[in-house]
Parts: C-alpha cells; structure tokens; sequence
C-alpha cells in the first residue's frame, strides 16, 4: 500500500485559563493534548480515530491540516511538512470541521465560487464541479438560498461542499455526521465510501463506534492524546467488539479515576 499521511511523535499541548482548570478540575495549567503520537494512512483506505470528547481527536485533526502547529514532532502528506510547508499541504488536503460556520448572509453558490478560487481552479472546472457535487447532495435547488434560511442538514452538506471544491486526494472529516438525521448522515457515508473507491484516503474522527465498524479499513484509538492502539478493523474485533474493545482500554487507563 502507498503511503500518504505519516504522523511522526507529534506532542501538542494549550495553556488553561483559570475558568478552563475550574471546568476540569485541575490545578495544572498546561494541558496536553496530544502526546507523542504516531500513525500512518495509506492511499484509498479509511482512516478512522476513535475517542471520547477532549482525548485529542480534532487537536490531531487541526494539526493534519496546517490550522496550529504542533510543539514537537511532524506529520508528512505525500511527503510534505504540514509544519515546514504547510501552504503545500492545504492544496492537498480537504478538512471538513463543525467549526467551519458559514455566513448566513452568504449563498451556497456564493460560497463555492469563493472557496474555489482561494484555491485558484479555473472556471470551467469549477463550474462542472460544482454542478456535480451540487446535484449529488441537492444542494442546487438551494444553491441561490442565504445560509441564514438552510436546515441545518444542508448547511453540512454545503459546508462538506465546499471544503473538497479543490478535489483533495486526502480528506479530514471531524465527526463527519455529528447532529445529522438520519437520512443526511446516509449520504454523508455513502460519499465518503465512493470517495474512497475513487482512491481518495480519509481521515474521520468520532466517537460513534458503528461508524467506525461500517467505514474504516483502520483505525486508532486515542485516550487522553495518547494514541492506545491501532490495528485494521477485523483485528481490532476479532474476539470482541470494537466497543467493548474501547471501554477495555479506557478502564484500563482511567483505572480509580473513572
């Protein structure tokens, strides 16, 4: 298999706030995030990191696609720094987050055509693009729509949209289908499968472990940013499930403290 992301002992660690160390409770006013973690991806799988809230999913996530920087260690796509040049990397890499908010004065159309020349695609293969990926998520009867006046459905769908306008070989989905319905989170999954039988390699981070069971080649599971295992999906559930697999690893390192 190719190789297309490699994660080499990355550490990322964010100062507290007194009202954050409160909210945990903890006295420590350094909290890392992620530490010293390694993993790889390969061309046309699904890669997927599994964890509770606050273990260091998005951290990794945010780290792949050039938004901070870690403290030590790096990541590499196809061979690029995502800390040295990063402005290669994001030309690469399509990262689709809950934090991407959409103006709600803006269109979808409006929208797609900004994205798309960040990137710089010329207009003829944006406008075919975007007629295609407008058609298969049904956002094209919206398109001339404010966001303000979307579901929140098709807000995802738009903000999915735009984040992959550029064709990306490597996409980076955090918690692609949080707050779906059902039948938005459906298309959703399809996508990312015939993503992946396009070659494409993803990245999805979540918490939800059918998700994981029904779209991953691989996966890795992370607990408070240390990444406690990683193994291909049939190996990982090969005598348990994947759930049970989990809570074995996180009751094992919370230990008394759960």
């Amino acid at each position: 298999m190719k190789e297309i992301l490699k994660v080499e002992n990355v550490t990322k660690s964010f100062k507290l706030s007194a009202k954050q160390r409160k909210i945990e409770k903890t006295d420590e006013k350094i909290k890392i995030a992620v530490s010293d973690l390694s993993f790889s991806a390969y061309e046309g799988e699904i890669f997927g990191l599994l964890g509770p809230n606050g273990a260091g999913k998005t951290t990794t996530l945010r780290i792949l696609s050039t938004l901070i920087k870690p403290d030590s260690g790096d990541a590499f796509i196809k061979g690029i720094s995502v800390v040295k040049e990063p402005d290669k990397v994001r030309n690469m890499v399509g990262f689709l987050t809950s934090e991407l908010k959409l103006e709600d004065f803006f269109t979808p159309d409006f929208l797609y055509d900004f994205f798309s020349d960040m990137y710089k695609i010329p207009t003829d293969a944006r406008e075919e693009r975007k007629k295609y990926l407008f058609s298969k998520f049904g956002i094209d009867k919206f398109a001339g729509v404010k966001v303000a006046n979307l579901s929140t459905g098709m807000k995802q769908k738009v903000s999915l949209v735009v984040s992959i306008a550029h064709d990306p070989d490597i996409i980076i989905f955090d918690e692609p289908t949080n707050g779906l319905d059902v039948i938005t989170a459906k298309v959703v999954t399809d996508f990312l499968k015939e993503l992946k039988e396009q070659g494409k390699t993803i990245i999805l981070s979540t918490h939800i472990f059918s998700l994981v069971e029904k779209l991953c080649d691989r996966a890795g599971i992370i607990i408070d940013g240390v990444l406690t295992v990683c193994s291909d999906i049939e190996t990982l559930t090969k005598d348990k499930s994947l759930e049970d697999v989990f809570f074995d690893l996180y009751y094992e390192k919370k230990g008394d403290s759960v």
